[in-house]
This record gives structure tokens, C-alpha cells and sequence, in this order.
């Protein structure tokens, strides 16, 4: 048998390149959609204490559940950042406030932008954030306090999730850290 004449290898090369860069796009691709498509699946399930957003509170049902707050700061970011209450007592389903305090210690403006957790983390899925400074970056001047404020809601659904009817307080936890000022501009 004679070899395959180079001819017919070369339809063959060309179909295999083409199917790698097709592939290396679609990893790509799936690489980019992975953090927002992981971050929708978050807040549609509550998996890991994400919380959902909302627009209006559905109303309160006369039960009562204890929100505590906290917040933290990364080391790299100069910020004294700390809830206005450590806990507070709300009825289930009623639009509430929280306020967070944060001071920039530093003598130079620093950005900074929070993320969030709920503890139980099965219990994410029940607390709504209406507004919210997690949501933006916050720029502090130096020496700047500000009062940031986070509107919430408890959904009423929680009373009739089995796997919630032992909790009794859930946390609400802020950490800071810094912007890198580099990317933030580009």
C-alpha cells in the first residue's frame, strides 16, 4: 500500500485546526460567562449566602427574625468600616435599613468596593437587598466618613422552608478592599 497522497492530508490538517480554534473560542467564551452566569445561579438559588435583589418589600407578616451585620476591610485597603448596629430585630417581609459606617485613614482618596455573604447560607436565598453600596464602587477622600446605607427585606418564604425553621438570626457580613486604580480607569 502506498502512502495517502499529500493532497488528501490537507483537508484533513485544515479541519483539525479548525475545530481546535473553535474550541479554544468556546473555552474562552465559557471562561468569560462563568463568573456572571456563576453569580445569577448564586442569586437565584442562594447557594453560598448570595443574596437576591429586589424592588419593594412584599409587606410584613407579624414574625420577627435577627439580623446581625458585620464588616471587614482588607488589610491593603485604610478604611475603619463598621455596622452603625451589630444586630437588629425586623419583621419578616418589611422593607428595613441598615446603615454601615466607613472612614478612609489614609491621606490620599482610596476606592473601594465590598462584597457580601449571609450566614446560614441557606438563608441567602430569603434575604433581599433593595439598594446597597455593595452594588458600586465607593471613593473616600482623605479622612472622608460616610454613611452607607443597605435597604432589605427578609422574604416571607423562609417561614415555610423546612430547611430554614431553626434559623433565628441571620448575618449579614461586608468585607472592603481596595480598587486596583489601574484597572478601574481602563
Amino acid at each position: 500500500m502506498s502512502p495517502p497522497a499529500r493532497s488528501d492530508r490537507r483537508p484533513r490538517t485544515v479541519r483539525t485546526a479548525l475545530l481546535a480554534v473553535l474550541g479554544i473560542c468556546f473555552m474562552a467564551g465559557l471562561a468569560f460567562a462563568s463568573v456572571p452566569l456563576y453569580r445569577l445561579f448564586c442569586q437565584a438559588t442562594g447557594l453560598n449566602g448570595t443574596t437576591g435583589r429586589g424592588e419593594v418589600a412584599p409587606g410584613g407578616v407579624h414574625r420577627s427574625i435577627d439580623i446581625a451585620f458585620d464588616a471587614n476591610t482588607s488589610p491593603k485597603l485604610p478604611w475603619r468600616f463598621v455596622p452603625e448596629q451589630e444586630q437588629e430585630t425586623v419583621e419578616i417581609g418589611a422593607r428595613d435599613m441598615a446603615f454601615f459606617t466607613a472612614t478612609n485613614r489614609s491621606a490620599q482618596a482610596v476606592t473601594g468596593t465590598a462584597t457580601y455573604n449571609v450566614t446560614p447560607a441557606i438563608a441567602g436565598k430569603y434575604f433581599t437587598k433593595i439598594q446597597c453600596f455593595c452594588f458600586t464602587q465607593q471613593t473616600l477622600k482623605p479622612g472622608e466618613t460616610q454613611r452607607m446605607p443597605v435597604i432589605f427585606y427578609v422574604d416571607p418564604k423562609i417561614l415555610t422552608d423546612p430547611d430554614t425553621r431553626d434559623v433565628q438570626t441571620i448575618t449579614l457580613s461586608y468585607t472592603f478592599y481596595p480598587v486596583d486604580s489601574a484597572r478601574a480607569s481602563g
